[in-house]
């Protein structure tokens, strides 16, 4: 007997059409990734992928979002079983960062395939602000600075870990030497020194 398909619920759709678009650029990198290309891939039509995304752009800052909520995700989950200690925080925050970013390559393809676009860079803004909440927030016990000025620290470490990021995807650094290298920087940032 057939069985016949079940339709998708909006929301179910979504997430299809975006683990596509994952797929895709996993594969064929982020310039693969057209509305088009996603409805092919996906079954579906044409006016089922431009109803969810709209544009290009609009798929890719979803896909975007729906990565970084990942990575967000990761961090979280690794420092609910961190042990508390300011190094254990440190490497835990540093060794989550770097295997989220191994494990979503697609995470960094699509950010530059969104470079120059002003709604990535409020997206950029948010999603920037709400990491180094989320760092500071571990860090805090472990550091006699005021908030405000751990959370701006944490800003900067996050470009360090880009920086860092970068180098290990061009292969200039390994996997626990970019983990000690992001593990140091936030352990140096966390004292509040009188003479600085």
């Amino acid at each position: 007997m057939a069985t016949t398909p079940t339709r998708l619920s909006r929301q179910a759709r979504r997430e299809q059409l975006l683990d596509t678009a994952g797929a895709i650029v996993r594969t064929r990198g982020a310039d693969g990734l057209t509305l088009v290309t996603l409805a092919e891939e996906a079954g579906v039509s044409r006016p089922i992928a431009y109803d969810h995304f709209a544009t290009r752009p609009g798929l890719l800052l979803a896909l975007h979002r729906r990565l970084d909520e990942r990575h967000r995700a990761g961090i979280t989950r690794a420092l609910r079983d961190a042990a508390p200690s300011a190094g254990a925080v440190a490497r835990v925050i540093s060794a989550a960062y770097f295997a989220c970013a191994a494990d979503m390559p697609e995470l960094s393809a699509v950010s530059a395939a969104l470079k120059g676009s002003p709604e990535m860079e409020a997206v950029q803004h948010e999603l920037t602000e709400g990491y180094a909440e989320l760092m500071a927030t571990a860090l805090l016990p472990y550091s006699g600075l005021a908030p405000q000025a751990l959370r701006l620290r944490c800003v900067g470490l996050l470009g360090a870990a880009e920086a860092i990021a970068a180098d290990l995807n061009r292969e200039r650094a390994t996997d626990g030497e970019a983990v000690t290298a992001l593990t140091d920087l936030i352990l140096g940032g966390l004292d509040a020194r009188a003479d600085r």
